[in-house]
Formats: C-alpha cells, structure tokens, sequence
C-alpha cells in the first residue's frame, strides 16, 4: 500500500488522539500532504494540509487550534494530532498525498475510524 493509516480509537469529549500515515513507494519529500475526514451521510472534507518541508499548515475553523498537522520527511510518515475532540469529530480519517515529481500521482489510505463519545 502507498499510505497505511493507523492510531484511530475510541476517545471521549475533551480527549486527544493520535494519528500516523506511513507512506511508501513514492517520494515522501515531493508530496503535499492532507488529512481528510468523512462522516457518516456526510461529504470527505479536508481538515489539515502541510506542505513539502512542513513549513506551511492550513486547517479549517472547525478544527484550528486543536488539530495538529505534522511530518517526518526521515520517516515518510505524517501525523495528525487531535486534541480537544468533540462529538462531531467522530469520523473516518483518511491520509492523502498529491505527488509533484512530474506524475501527479494521488493517493488514499484506507482511512482510520475515530469515535468521540462519552
């Protein structure tokens, strides 16, 4: 697989949880990352973007000041820390990368369930 989530959990209000996308089979350094999360009879949104080197992050209102963006570009691997969850954090979350080596390559992890309730 090119992305394999994993840290999902069970947490309750107010709690934190920890997530990790490791990557292979492309260049980690040439990849924008994202984090994605899905709801139940709800549309994929976009809830962290970091660029190549980690020097620029970009999230939502819905989760600014509690949602952490991060990556090792050492570790192919990147990371999204969710402090202060609520209920309606309660959601699939999927890791994307979109390639710029020339090949415009996308991809998906098989996302990793997260349930805030108390």
């Amino acid at each position: 697989s090119k992305l394999v989530e994993s840290g999902g959990g069970l947490a309750q209000p107010g709690g934190s949880l920890g997530l990790s996308c490791a990557a292979s089979g492309f260049t980690f350094s040439t990849a924008m990352m994202r984090w994605y999360r899905q709801a139940p009879g709800k549309e994929r949104e976009q809830v962290a973007f970091i660029s190549f080197t980690g020097a620029r992050t970009e999230y939502p209102d819905a989760v600014q000041g509690r949602f952490t963006i991060s990556r090792d570009n050492e570790k192919n691997t990147v990371y999204l820390q969710l402090n202060s969850l609520k209920l309606e954090d309660t959601a699939i979350y999927y890791c994307n990368a979109r390639l710029y080596d020339g090949s415009g390559g996308t991809y998906w992890g098989q996302g990793t369930q997260v349930t805030v309730s108390s």
